[in-house]
């Protein structure tokens, strides 16, 4: 991130922490707490939460929480639909990004060689993108419902036959060793979190150049087309249009979008000449866009 991001961070951070701390699915030591402190800095306190519906849920109520920080499409697996219809639903602004290169490690209690392992647990997710690293060796694969927590599992029974799949952080909460980094097979596994806040508490972003939106149209012939000219004649940039069903309809579609621009006058024109050919118009934030960190 450059500079001025940090400073933009800083002040989001600042207000965050007076608060509360940030919601994040999973367990102390995944993926979304590294993407929170690469946003908020190290310090940030999270909550942990079991579903993405519970972190949308708390990150709403300002009693329990700051905001959150929630997964939104990978490189690899694509879009988490179910996401979007929580954003969709809910009444959260995106303030921010981050697009965290993940790195699968393999973790072991101190002292445990490759020679003592003999299984191996993790997410599904992360399990199967380690297969042609882990299939070099015999031993035993074991689900679970979380990277962080199974690195917690090793540490808490003291396992010398054991080891995780999870990230440096677990590693380092958990006082495990990476006895192997790197494991997954493709090496561009970029995950994309939003950054959210509530709607009265968002405020407006300096030096935004980035918006996430949501519309419908009447589906008359060569609707679709002529949003997406009006977007490109206003020099706007559609960096993702993403379809998803509508929930009680006959196979109709509403369409997420994000949008790069350089002048917020800019965006404004922009949305102003898709008003007549769209409706359910909704602006899920306007920020800056994120760059690629390292997990």
């Amino acid at each position: 991130m450059t500079s001025s991001t940090h400073a933009e961070n800083a002040l989001i951070q600042t207000s965050f922490h007076a608060k509360g701390g940030i919601c994040i699915q999973g367990y102390e030591g995944s993926f979304h707490q590294v993407a929170a402190r690469h946003f908020f800095g190290k310090q940030v306190e999270v909550i942990p939460c079991d579903t993405f519906r519970e972190l949308v849920k708390k990150s709403s109520d300002r009693k329990q929480s700051a905001g959150g920080i929630m997964a939104i499409e990978n490189s690899i697996a694509g879009s988490i639909l179910p996401n979007y219809n929580l954003l969709q639903k809910g009444k959260l602004k995106v303030i921010g990004e981050v697009y965290l290169s993940i790195s699968q490690n393999l973790l072991v209690n101190p002292g445990v060689s490759l020679a003592d392992i003999k299984e191996v647990h993790s997410h599904p997710m992360a399990i199967l993108q380690c297969l042609d690293y882990l299939e070099k060796y015999d031993w035993k694969l074991v689900e679970s419902e979380d990277t962080a927590l199974s690195a917690k599992h090793i540490h808490q029974k003291h396992s010398r036959h054991a080891a995780a799949i999870a990230s440096k952080l677990a590693a380092t909460l958990y006082e495990l060793d990476v006895i192997m980094p790197n494991i997954h097979t493709l090496k561009n596994n970029v995950t994309r979190f939003l950054v959210l806040n509530r709607e009265d508490e968002a405020g407006k972003m300096v030096n935004a150049d980035k918006a996430s939106i949501y519309f419908q149209t009447n589906h008359s012939k060569g609707i679709l087309a002529k949003v997406l000219t009006q977007i490109a004649g206003g020099g706007v940039n559609l960096s993702k249009l993403q379809s998803m069903p509508i929930p009680g309809s006959n196979f109709k579609y509403g369409f997420y979008a994000d949008m790069d621009f350089e002048t917020r006058n800019q965006l404004d024109t922009v949305l102003e000449s898709i008003q007549s050919l769209t409706n359910s118009v909704k602006i899920f934030g306007i920020y800056k866009k994120g760059k690629v960190v390292k997990g």
